[in-house]
This record gives C-alpha cells, structure tokens and sequence, in this order.
C-alpha cells in the first residue's frame, strides 16, 4: 500500500531565537558530553579497499560511546520529543517541503562553515562544532588509506545539519539516530517501543503493523526513514554529486542504528540493500569512533578537500 497524503499543520516557527542560538548549544552539549577523550596521531597508510578493517580505532575502549542509558536529561528530551512527533503526517510534508523551494546556494566547504554554530544534542559522545566532527571523521578514513570518495563522504556525512537553520521545528526533526515511519516502531530503536507512545502512529491500524504500508523485501528506497539530516543530505547528493551508491548510502543510514547495529527492518530489504549494509556498516566506525580523536585544523586541511569536494561535486555552488 502506498502512502497516504495526510494533512498536516503548515505553521512555521520561527527559526532563530534565544534558546536555538549557538552559545545555547553549546551549554546544552557540556551537558551531554558523556566519552573518555583518547588521543591518536596521524599516520600515512597507502590506499586500502573498501571492506578491509579500520586500523584507527583499535586501541579505543569503544563501550564508552553511545551510553544512552546514562545520558543526561536533555538527551533523553530530545528522544521523548522526536519520538513523539516523527509521524507519517509530518514525514510526508517534511518531503513535499524538501522538493518545493531551494532554501540556499553555496558551497560544501561554506556550509561547512555555516554548521559551526550547532552542536547536536542528541549526540552523547562529543561537545565539538560540526566542522570538527566532518574533519575527524574524514581524517580518520584518510589514515586507514581508504578511498577518496569515502574520504569527502566522511567529512560532508553531516551537512544535512543545515536543516536546522533553514525549515526545522527544532532539532527532533534534523539530528538523532533515524527509524522507518508508516510500520510499527521496533524495540530496538533507542529508548525502546515504548518511548512512541505519545506519537499518533502509536497503535495505528496499519501504521503500527509490522509491514505498515511497506512489503516484505520491498527494499529501502521505497521506505521513509524519519526525516532529518541524513535524508535531507541524501536527496542533494544524489542529485547533484558523482559518488557512488555505497557513499550514498553511508549518508543516508549512518543515523539508521537499529538496522545497520543492531539488526533491525531487514524484512524490508533487498538484494540491493545487504551490499549497502555492508558499506555503512564499514563506514560507521569512522562516524563513531573518531569523536575521540584530536581536533584536526580547519585551515591546514581546507586545499585538500577542496580538491575532493570539486572531484565529486561538479557544480561548485550547491543548491540547498
């Protein structure tokens, strides 16, 4: 079954204010900066393929990263919230708001830049601006020698963040780890089945089914995902970047923790998706893992990935 348009409530709120600024940001993430910080130095390695192992991360204690559990209160807010309000209504207009308008133009290097204001408070693992993150990630890919793609889809994974200043009605519906809309809610999503209960799918009569509006094997390019940072992203890259579907894919589930971590949704997969699983599952220590790392320099590293950002990004200036 297909879905089904819903109304929807079209007010705007407002996008600026006191509470959304960065310096409230960054109060909010010294609350939830939950990690021991472990430090590694850079090393040259030659390219290696794809599949083969990260090397980064192997000294790192990772049963420090992604204690949900032990969050702070605004963490588990912000589930509570987003839970609550990533519907099927909203996800379908969330979509029709995407493909109606450009919101900006401009480069990857200056929506880099633009993202240094926010700091995402579903993330218990690191209090860093975003260009610090994209950086470490990117740079963590570069010393296992992987593949130049990979590299520039670690440092841009996150700009769909730019949400946030453009259409978000907070940060519920841009950041934190993503799960299908229009089936039931799995108790393997963060915080459990539970924590939809306020949502108005709760108990819906096909909604909360197991296959909802989707089919068995139906593939994940016909499910919605709750719309946020990594959809967002995805829908640009694909339409305008040369990279290959495994960086695609990256984009688009790296937040999707209940089917690449812990084994979720694979009913709805197809041939196509156990590939991509395998990338992102690849591509995931990188995301994860490299929060512990040192700051890497904005401005020392900007003319490499200038270069790789216009390798893959034919059109310099970017619609948004």
């Amino acid at each position: 079954m297909a879905p089904v348009a819903i109304a929807a409530d079209t007010t705007a709120a407002p996008i600026f204010n006191k509470q959304r600024d960065g310096q409230a940001l960054e109060e909010l993430s010294d609350a939830i900066d939950q990690v021991n910080v472990l430090k590694s130095t850079l090393t040259s390695q030659p390219e290696k393929g794809l599949y083969d192992e990260s090397e980064f991360d192997k000294a790192k204690d990772k049963t420090t990263f992604r204690q949900y559990e032990d969050a702070c209160d605004r963490v588990k807010n912000f589930y509570k919230e987003q839970h609550t309000k990533q519907s099927v209504a909203y996800n379908l207009k969330a979509r029709h708001d995407f493909h109606s308008k450009t919101r900006a133009e401009m480069t990857v290097w200056e929506a880099m830049e633009k993202l240094n204001t926010l700091i995402d408070e579903s993330d218990p693992d690191t209090s860093l601006s975003q260009i610090e993150h994209l950086l470490q990630s990117a740079e963590a890919i570069r010393r296992d020698g992987k593949p130049r793609w990979m590299q520039l889809t670690g440092l841009i994974h996150d700009l769909g963040k730019l949400l946030f200043f453009f259409d978000a009605q907070g940060q519920w519906d841009v950041v934190g780890d993503t799960f299908p809309v229009g089936c039931a809610f799995d108790e393997r999503i963060i915080y459990g089945r539970e924590s939809f209960r306020d949502n108005e799918d709760f108990g819906h009569s096909i909604y909360d089914t197991k296959f909802g509006i989707y089919s068995p094997g139906c593939g994940l390019d016909q499910v919605m995902l709750s719309w946020g940072h990594d959809e967002y992203l995805y829908h640009i890259a694909k339409e305008q970047s040369t990279l290959p579907d495994e960086a695609l894919a990256m984009i688009r589930y790296h937040s999707f923790y209940p089917w690449h971590n812990a084994g979720a949704y694979h009913e709805l997969m197809n041939d196509h998706d156990q590939e991509m699983l395998r990338a992102v599952k690849a591509f995931n220590p990188y995301d994860l893992y490299s929060k512990s790392d040192d700051v890497p320099s904005a401005e020392e590293l900007k003319p490499y990935y200038l270069g790789l950002i216009d390798e893959f990004f034919p059109n310099k200036v970017v619609r948004w």
